[in-house]
């Protein structure tokens, strides 16, 4: 079982209250002084040290022949030697710790330490030559070397170790101390010549960056402009481009800038505009954003953008603007090429913000040449509009109509036609052609586009009718027309349009007959279009007659209740002959014969969709006839159509296959039951009948 903590009965306050700080407090005070080692050894004469040394001797010894490895035993065995004030022995076990191992760099620190301490300056110096001599890619102990030079004030010599140190290459810190020696002695010659040697071994930009501050610290303007113009010519110079560099390979090659990075030209652009040279610090971003990928350029867009934001004006600002997003789109485009939305918004900033064609223009073919690798149609849409929106760009932009002719014919090639087409390009050279007088041409292309797309689409059919109906070459558009229905005959918008077209030219038979025969085609698309078209033709052309006769053909192959609402309503559109309209405004008075013919039609609806048992069929009927009532009838005729034929909605319930039972609604017609007792009479008085008639025929048998 846990174990719980004791329960507190008591929670009330204490009456002395006791601090964290008293406990401190109290701890700190009542602490025992330690206790103080009394030393074992206690030496009364010289014998006794002498023994003693000889058993501290002899211990130490004996450590090291089993362990040589352990150096810390060494430094303690030649500080105790010190501390006997035994030089010669203490030096006697640095030498023979270095024996075991020459490379143990806190070994030589603690020997030159030593004898520094103890003023044994030439041993220190002669130690400091061996060291540098056995390890000279050890930067710590160069450094021991030229600060007890230089705190010895042996200057001379001190430059000779530098120099000896600098004959190894060594890291930017050793050359930054050289230089700094030099700066303490007031050498600028002897630093600016370190300064050079630096960057050659070391040609990085933070070393060139070093070198102009110290220029424009000891120097002027003049040396520390030349010190920028060499270091980025030197680093240009000198790139390479490295294998393993893929991603900026084509821009590297091409400025060779492995090297030069944005961090020296944004030091030498803020240097020049803080010496008020803004059109040289403004050359000097232009120069980096020019060379540079945008993934190495990052700050120096930032601080070419703060730059012009203080300097510049509107132009140089849109100009930044210009640099930051295209480099944004250029890296955008190296992950997918193929994403034309982005082209789309890279075209839409250089055409905004440049105004040198070339550049453009590049920008159109480098985006044109991303053809897309699938053959899908819908792959193509957004590549094609490239293609659209560089043609018009050359025509309404440049004016050069030769390369937009020339675009539109390299469009047209790299389309595959006999898989799609795109009727808007082919109808938009045809059009470039018009608007530039050359109307034969465009016949040819609309012509190849049918030729050349296994007969056309119904785009390019309609736009060259369209073409042909506004330079009144109708014998051309009827030829079109006849091409146009042999190849899509079950288009209805075709059928429509030509007869339509014919109507206008006043070719009445014409017309007849181009919506007769559209009306006989076995299958198209949407047929009551046409049905209702060549009805109002008809009634256009004031043939009632002949309308009257489509709708009843067409509800013999149909029988749909819209039609015969249609025909209905039809009726009281017909004027009589005697009956002229004086005034537009008045309204057209419908005759009685007229309304007759419409409530006959209804009837003739209603009776049919009875005989059928459409009950939903017959409560749109009398919508519509009610409508009408309500429109051109009197209140008598309107009771006698909701007495005879208003329908109630009931609720009723059925049987489902499974058991099972639902309810619905359900109309019911006044009449109706009264026609189910008479049919059920006459259907009792048939089965009667039959029954008499077996009878009679079984008595004649038996009779005979």
């Amino acid at each position: 079982m846990e174990s719980r903590a004791p329960r507190v009965k008591n929670k009330g306050v204490a009456q002395l209250q006791i601090s964290a700080e008293q406990i401190l407090q109290e701890a700190y005070e009542r602490k025992e002084a330690p206790l103080e080692r009394v030393s074992d050894d206690r030496l009364e004469d010289l014998e006794e040290l002498h023994e003693y040394q000889g058993r501290k001797r002899r211990e130490y010894e004996n450590a090291l022949r089993r362990n040589k490895q352990n150096f810390g035993q060494w430094m303690r065995y030649a500080q105790w030697e010190l501390d006997q004030r035994e030089i010669a022995r203490a030096q006697s076990v640095f030498e023979r710790a270095l024996e075991v191992d020459a490379t143990h760099v806190p070994m030589w620190i603690r020997y030159i330490q030593c004898e520094l301490k103890e003023r044994n300056i030439a041993h220190a110096k002669n130690l400091l030559d061996r060291a540098v001599t056995t390890l000279p890619r050890v930067d710590k102990l160069w450094f021991t070397y030229v600060s007890t030079l230089e705190t010895l004030g042996d200057i001379v010599g001190c430059r000779q170790v530098f120099e000896r140190w600098m004959a190894w290459r060594p890291e930017p810190p050793a050359w930054g101390a050289y230089i700094n020696m030099e700066k303490r002695y007031n050498e600028v010659e002897r630093a600016r010549a370190v300064f050079d040697r630096l960057t050659i071994v070391h040609p990085q930009s933070e070393n060139w960056i070093k070198w102009a501050k110290f220029e424009n610290e000891m120097g002027s303007p003049d040396t520390t402009r030349q010190v920028y113009t060499l270091a980025v010519d030197t680093l240009m110079a000198a790139g390479t481009i490295g294998e393993n560099d893929e991603e900026d390979n084509a821009v590297m090659a091409r400025s060779r800038v492995q090297f030069l990075d944005q961090t020296i030209l944004c030091h030498w652009a803020k240097w020049e505009a803080r010496q008020k040279e803004w059109e040289r610090a403004r050359a000097i971003y232009t120069f980096g954003l020019e060379r540079l990928p945008k993934s190495r350029s990052k700050q120096l867009y930032d601080d070419y953008s703060a730059f012009e934001k203080q300097y510049g004006e509107k132009e140089g600002i849109e100009n930044v603007i210009l640099a930051k997003r295209r480099a944004k789109y250029e890296e955008d485009l190296k992950t997918d090429p193929h994403d034309y939305d982005t082209w789309f918004s890279y075209l839409s900033l250089v055409e905004e913000l440049s105004t040198d064609y070339n550049d453009i223009r590049d920008i159109y073919e480098r985006a044109i040449a991303n053809v897309p690798r699938h053959t899908a149609k819908r792959h193509w849409r957004r590549y094609i509009f490239l293609w659209i929106r560089y043609a018009l760009w050359e025509e309404l932009e440049t004016g050069d109509i030769d390369r937009t002719r020339q675009v539109y014919s390299q469009c047209i090639q790299i389309i595959p036609h006999k898989v799609f087409t795109f009727a808007k390009v082919w109808l938009l050279f045809a059009k470039f052609e018009i608007r530039h007088g050359s109307l034969s041409t465009a016949r040819k292309i609309l012509g190849q586009s049918i030729g050349i797309t296994n007969g056309g689409k119904p785009k390019l059919f309609k736009g060259y009718i369209e073409l042909e109906v506004k330079l009144k070459e109708f014998d051309r558009v009827r030829k079109l027309y006849e091409k146009y229905l042999q190849t899509y005959p079950e288009l209805s918008d075709a059928w429509i349009e030509y007869g339509t077209l014919e109507q206008q030219l006043g070719d009445e038979e014409r017309a007849r007959a181009i919506l007769a025969l559209a009306i006989s085609q076995p299958e198209m698309e949407m047929p009551e279009l046409v049905w209702k078209r060549f009805i109002e033709f008809e009634t256009e052309e004031g043939n009632y007659d002949n309308a009257r006769q489509l709708y009843e053909e067409l509800l013999e192959k149909t029988n749909h209740v819209k039609v015969w609402i249609s025909y209905a309503l039809f009726e009281i559109t017909i004027t009589d002959g005697e009956e002229e309209e004086e005034d537009d405004d008045e309204v057209l008075l419908v005759s009685e014969e007229a309304k007759d013919r419409t409530r006959s039609i209804f009837q003739r609806a209603w009776d049919g969709f009875k005989d059928r048992d459409l009950k939903e069929q017959r409560v749109i009927i009398y919508q519509a006839w009610r409508e009408f009532e309500e429109t051109h009838g009197t209140a008598e005729t309107l009771n006698k159509l909701d007495t005879e034929k208003k329908p109630n909605v009931v609720k009723k319930r059925r049987e489902l296959d499974d058991g099972t039972s639902e309810e619905f609604l359900d109309y019911v017609f006044p009449g109706d039951e009264k026609d189910k007792k008479i049919n059920a009479f006459l259907e009792n008085a048939k089965k009667w009948k039959e029954k008499q008639d077996i009878l009679a025929k079984q008595r004649e048998e038996q009779g005979l």
